[in-house]
């Protein structure tokens, strides 16, 4: 299912691009799309993860730098059969964590300085587990196009925007006519477009799942229960600068808020609910 899903957005990318490029420049305009989708799809497979951990200035840590996370990680992927996956570290104190990479044999783990403060041990074992479920249950490249498919979102309607200035890409007269109305629809309709197709590749049902595998190897549901319910209350406090494209990758949701632009992108279920599946009820 979830490589029927990373194919279905990549084609979902693919037409998207043609669809502008001919509305915008025509012929031009068209060959152009074609040579930027090709190029998007091979960046979006190999280079996805590489491209989040980047945006959030992830740095590689050694087992002699971290052997807290280290020794964590190394037990739970033998236990599963995992490939030992990468780890880094983001520098900032907003306590969060997140699982990226094409497959279980290019996986990167990533945990922020402020959740390796938070947390006790068996907490920061059951944050790992659940990171390590995204990667057993095989959503980390879904998770990953689907950022890259957003950010790919927000680049085409820029460069709408700018074709409309400046008269298209060299089109005919009537697709630079209809540039300018199309590039400002593009605009409008952005962050709907973007949340819609995050949500529709990334459903809430992949923290439940990545939730229930975690306590099931721990064999620890509380644990996992008491870093959800410490991870939500001090990321309010702390909160997370992160895109919206990329949001949906975290274990705990950087864009809080009740509603408004935010709640577009709210790929999270509530953590009293996640605590609620864990344990039975909704706080520790």
């Amino acid at each position: 299912m979830n490589t029927f899903k990373s194919t279905l957005l990549l084609v979902v990318l693919t037409l998207f691009l043609l669809f502008v490029g001919e509305r915008i420049g025509g012929q031009n305009g068209l060959v152009l799309a074609f040579v930027l989708s090709v190029a998007f799809n091979f960046g979006t497979y190999f280079y996805s993860d590489k491209l989040a951990l980047a945006m959030y200035r992830a740095q590689p840590v050694t087992r002699a730098e971290l052997p807290r996370a280290y020794e964590v990680v190394e037990r739970l992927t033998a236990k599963q059969g995992l490939p030992m996956p990468k780890i880094y570290v983001l520098p900032t104190e907003s306590p969060n964590a997140f699982a990226t990479g094409r497959n279980p044999q290019h996986a990167s783990v990533a945990v922020t300085h402020g959740i390796l403060e938070l947390l006790d041990d068996e907490e920061l074992e059951g944050v790992l587990a659940h990171e390590l479920g995204h990667v057993k249950n095989r959503d980390i490249l879904t998770s990953s196009i689907a950022a890259t498919l957003a950010g790919a979102i927000t680049m085409i309607a820029r460069m709408g925007y700018w074709a409309s200035l400046f008269g298209g890409y060299g089109g005919n007269r009537d697709s630079r006519e209809r540039s300018g109305g199309l590039s400002s629809l593009f605009m409008l309709i952005l962050a709907p477009i973007a949340a819609t197709l995050i949500q529709l590749a990334i459903s809430r049902s992949r923290e439940y799942e990545a939730d229930a595998t975690g306590a099931h190897v721990t064999g620890n549901p509380y644990a996992l229960a008491r870093a959800l319910q410490k991870l939500d209350d001090y990321s309010k406090r702390i909160p997370m600068q992160a895109s919206p494209s990329t949001a949906h990758l975290f274990i705990v949701a950087p864009l809080l808020g009740g509603g408004g632009f935010g709640q577009l992108f709210s790929t999270h279920p509530p953590i009293p609910d996640r605590i609620r599946r864990l344990i039975g009820r909704d706080h520790v």
